[in-house]
C-alpha cells in the first residue's frame, strides 16, 4: 500500500501544484452550485466572522505589533489594522454579496439565425482565480466572498505582515463552505510566505485562469513581468479633484477634505487638487485652511506657493506620485480642458472628480477624462465596489480589457455561446 508524502516532505513547488489541483477540482463543483447554496455559505461565513471577533482582533493585534516593531510606514499599518467596525464591515460585505443577483447562467443575449440556429450568450465563471495582495486582511473576505458568489475557486496569497489576520478570516470562510457541503478548497491560501511561492503561482497556467494583484507598484510590476497567466490589474491610484470656476464653496470644502483625508492610505484618495484660476481668490485659502487643520501637508506650484506661506514647492515628480499619506499636491489650471490635459498626462486612469454647478462643464469633464471612474460633485473615496452597490470588490481595474473600475461579482465572470440546431450543415 502506497503511503502519501507528508506535507513537510513536499517541496514548495509540489505544495503549490497540489493547491492548484484542489482549486481546479473545487472550481468544477462551484460552477454548478446553486445560488441558494452559495448564498447560504456566504451568510454562514458572515456569521462566523461576527462570532469569531475576539480571535480575529487578537490575530490582528499580533500582526500590527510585528509591523510596528519593524517600523513599517503608517499607511501600511492603517491598511493592516482591523477593529470591531472593520470586522462588521467585512461581515456586512459578505451579506451584501449574498443579496446580489447571481451572474452565473445569466442570459446576456439570444438570437436566431436565418438557418434556424438558436444562439445564446450566457455568463460563466472564470474558473480559478489567483489573488496576490499585500497588507489588507479584509481582501481575504472580499475576494473569497466575490469568488464564491461568481462560482470561481480562488487561491489567495496575502502579505506576510497580515498572515495571522488573513488565516483567521479564511477559517471563517471555510466554516461557511463546510456548512453547506461545498469544498473548502474553493477558497485556499498559499501555504508559504516565501516569495518564491509567488513566482511558482505566476507560472501555474494549467491551474489558474486569471491573476489579480492588489498592492503597490513593485508588486504590480513583478506580476505583470513574470506572469504566464492573464493579469487583471490596477496601477497607481493617482486620483484628482478639479475645482471648477462654478464650484460651490461649501460643497467644495466638504468634498475635498473627505477626498483627501477620510483615509489617506486607500487607492481612491485624492492625491492632486486642481483649482481653477477663476476661484483662487475665493476658494484657495478656505480649502488650505481645512486641509492643514486636518493634518495635511500641501505641495503647490509656484503660484499656489506664492499665495500661502504654508505651502512647500511641488516638484515635477509630485504630480505623478501616489502619496498614500496626508500630503496633497495643488496646481492652478485655466479651465476644464487644462484640467483634462493635466490628468491625462500625470494620472493613472483610476478616479477623477470635478466640483462644479455648471452642467456643461461637468459633461465635458465626464466625456474628456479617460479613467475607470469619473465623478461629479462627489469624493473620490467613493471609488469602491461596496459603495457602488457591489457588496465588495477585489480591486479597481485601470485597464480596458475584460473589466474596468471596481471588480465585483459580475466582473469575475466571462461568457460562452450556446448554439442549438436541428441538423443544420454549413454550405
Amino acid at each position: 500500500m502506497a503511503i502519501a508524502a507528508s506535507h513537510e516532505t513536499l517541496t514548495l513547488d509540489d505544495q503549490m501544484r497540489a493547491l492548484g489541483s484542489r482549486a481546479r477540482a473545487a472550481a468544477a463543483v462551484l460552477a454548478k452550485a446553486s445560488t441558494a447554496q452559495k448564498n447560504d455559505a456566504l451568510l454562514a461565513a458572515a456569521a462566523s466572522l461576527r462570532a469569531q471577533l475576539p480571535a480575529l482582533l487578537e490575530a490582528n493585534h499580533q500582526d500590527v505589533a510585528d509591523a510596528r516593531a519593524k517600523a513599517l510606514d503608517a499607511a501600511l499599518i492603517d491598511r493592516l489594522t482591523i477593529d470591531e467596525k472593520r470586522v462588521a464591515a467585512m461581515a456586512k460585505g459578505l451579506e451584501e454579496i449574498a443579496a446580489l443577483a447571481d451572474p452565473v447562467g445569466r442570459l446576456d443575449a439570444d438570437w436566431t439565425r436565418p438557418n434556424g440556429l438558436i444562439i445564446q450568450r450566457v455568463r460563466v465563471p472564470l474558473g480559478v482565480i489567483g489573488i496576490i495582495y499585500e497588507s489588507r486582511p479584509n481582501v481575504t473576505a472580499d475576494a473569497g466572498g466575490l469568488c464564491l458568489k461568481s462560482g470561481n475557486a480562488v487561491i489567495l496569497r496575502g502579505g506576510s505582515e497580515s498572515a495571522r489576520s488573513s488565516a483567521a478570516i479564511l477559517a471563517c470562510l471555510s466554516e461557511g463552505l463546510e456548512s453547506v457541503g461545498l469544498p473548502t478548497a474553493a477558497i485556499q491560501s498559499v501555504p508559504s510566505q516565501d516569495r518564491a511561492a509567488v513566482g511558482i503561482m505566476l507560472r501555474m497556467d494549467d491551474a489558474i485562469d486569471v491573476i489579480i494583484p492588489r498592492g503597490g507598484k513593485s508588486l504590480i510590476e513583478r506580476v505583470s513581468t513574470e506572469s504566464r497567466i492573464p493579469v487583471l490589474k490596477h496601477l497607481d491610484g493617482i486620483c484628482h479633484t478639479y475645482i471648477h470656476a462654478a464650484a460651490n464653496l461649501a460643497k467644495t470644502r466638504a468634498v475635498v477634505v473627505n477626498a483627501k483625508m477620510r483615509r489617506t492610505g486607500v487607492c481612491g484618495a485624492t492625491e492632486t487638487l486642481l483649482i481653477d484660476r477663476a476661484v483662487l481668490a475665493t476658494h484657495l485659502k478656505p480649502l488650505l485652511d481645512d486641509l492643514i487643520t486636518a493634518g495635511c501637508a500641501i505641495r503647490g506650484d509656484a503660484e499656489i506657493q506664492s499665495l500661502d506661506s504654508r505651502v512647500t514647492a511641488a516638484t515635477e515628480q509630485d504630480w505623478s506620485t501616489e502619496y498614500l499619506a496626508p500630503i496633497l499636491s495643488v496646481r492652478v489650471v485655466d479651465g476644464v480642458e487644462a484640467a483634462i490635459t493635466h490628468i491625462g498626462y500625470y494620472g493613472s486612469h483610476h478616479t477623477e472628480a470635478i466640483i462644479t454647478e455648471d452642467v456643461a462643464a461637468a459633461e465635458a469633464f465626464l466625456a474628456g477624462i479617460d479613467s475607470a471612474i469619473v465623478m461629479v460633485n462627489a469624493s473620490t473615496q467613493f471609488a469602491d465596489g461596496g459603495e457602488f452597490g457591489m457588496g465588495a470588490e477585489i480591486g479597481i481595474s485601470t485597464g480596458k480589457l475584460h473589466a474596468r473600475g471596481p471588480v465585483g461579482v459580475a466582473e469575475l465572470t466571462s461568457y460562452k455561446y450556446l448554439v442549438r440546431g436541428n441538423g443544420q450543415v454549413r454550405p
